[in-house]
């Protein structure tokens, strides 16, 4: 008998999480369990299988958005998508619902948790950030908030809604999770595991599953990177996002770029022309690039890769830097610092410019690290190695 694994998340096949649903679909293919995929709307640019189904539509989810902006209710419209995609999934009938970011506003959440319960579905649920947890927030680390483990209320991230109702929403959010026949919660990071132990969602089984890369995509990559931009004789210091602002570490480059001696260069991947302006002369910023090759050439060419983020779980740039042989600093936020281990890099404390000043110009002068460490340790990022343990997990619960 076939096992049927419905997946729903934002996106399919782009961005990170999208990746990973990728992967992991096409895995399960490979051992033989039929997956339905189940997403936002459709993405120009983007080749959606057949075993892909839209949720909703721009239209819907641009509504969907602006009320729950002014609203703070997350995930409480779309009730007509909603209802026929889950007469999709009625026909499907998997026998594992397999979720991941279902906080995009393109999902009736109340629907969808009454028919996993109603219906008894085992549920994988993978927590890509700390949504899940809280009454309002993806993440609250740079807020340094503690609410959610006791009903959230007085949010510090409204953003603009016209009341807080962060309280009321964690309420909600506990209510529809709670009484789930069989649900498994896996994370990427001892950090994130921990945070879900301490909430109300502690009670269910949690499992750590790290993220992976495609290594025959993410290692060594000779290029002209360094004679193009001028960079033959520097010392290379990347910075990777697609969503470069504060919580990214932004301004930390802003200062390091002051602060590092005069060979050194600051390169940013994924800076768009508002970045651009923000930033000093000297800091060589590039376009975001959808070629996962060109990453690669830019990873290996740099003789450190510097990610300041202040709130993240599991940060997949920092396993591709380490993958294609560079090493990697960070400030010890959320899953980080689990990533890079003594041999290939280290992590300061948060928002210690100075200390993170230090190490860069240590690391880099007395070349502390080696390529071969790094690849080394890029061996336990293997995508297939970690996405098997998905499968191992679909199997036990069957």
């Amino acid at each position: 008998m076939v096992m049927r694994i419905l997946m729903i998340n934002t996106v399919y096949a782009v961005g990170s999480t999208g990746k990973i649903v990728k992967q992991i679909s096409r895995k399960a293919k490979e051992q033989g369990f039929e997956c339905l995929i189940a997403h936002r709307y459709e993405t120009e640019g983007v080749d959606y299988p057949e075993n892909t189904v839209a949720v909703s539509s721009w239209w819907d989810c641009h509504i969907h958005n602006r009320l729950s902006r002014l609203t703070m209710l997350r995930g409480a419209f779309s009730g007509l998508k909603t209802r026929r995609f889950l007469k999709k999934v009625k026909n499907f009938a998997p026998d594992i619902i397999h979720l991941h970011n279902i906080h995009g506003n393109y999902i009736n959440l109340s629907l969808l948790f009454k028919y996993i319960k109603k219906h008894g579905i085992r549920v994988v649920w993978t927590f890509h950030d700390c949504w899940p947890l809280t009454g309002n927030c993806k993440h609250f680390d740079m807020v340094a908030c503690d609410k959610w483990k006791t009903g959230c209320g007085n949010c510090p991230q409204k953003n603009g809604a016209l009341v807080d109702i962060s309280a009321y929403m964690y309420g909600k959010k506990q209510r529809m999770f709670d009484g789930i026949k069989d649900m498994t919660i896996v994370t990427p990071s001892a950090w994130l595991a921990e945070k879900v132990r301490l909430s109300p969602l502690g009670k269910y089984p949690i499992k750590l599953i790290n993220n992976g890369i495609d290594l025959s995509v993410f290692k060594p990559t000779e290029s002209n990177f360094r004679e193009k931009y001028g960079l033959v004789n520097k010392k290379i210091i990347l910075g990777v996002s697609f969503e470069w602002d504060r919580r990214k570490g932004l301004d930390v480059f802003a200062s390091l770029a002051d602060a590092l001696p005069a060979d050194y260069r600051i390169v940013l991947v994924g800076a768009n022309d508002e970045v651009k302006e923000a930033l000093p002369n000297g800091i060589i910023t590039i376009p975001k690039t959808d070629s996962q090759k060109a990453l690669a050439e830019i990873y290996t060419a740099a003789d450190l890769f510097v990610n300041p983020t202040r709130e993240d779980t599991y940060p997949t740039v920092n396993m591709e830097a380490i993958a294609c042989g560079t090493p990697v600093i960070s400030f010890k936020t959320g899953g980080s610092p689990e990533i890079a281990d003594d041999s290939c890099g280290l992590a300061v404390e948060r928002d210690d410019v100075a200390a993170m000043t230090a190490q860069i110009i240590e690391v880099c002068e007395k070349k502390l690290y080696t390529k071969e460490a790094c690849l080394a340790r890029a061996r336990s990022f293997n995508m297939h190695d970690r996405f098997e343990e998905y499968i191992k997990l679909y199997e036990d619960l069957i």
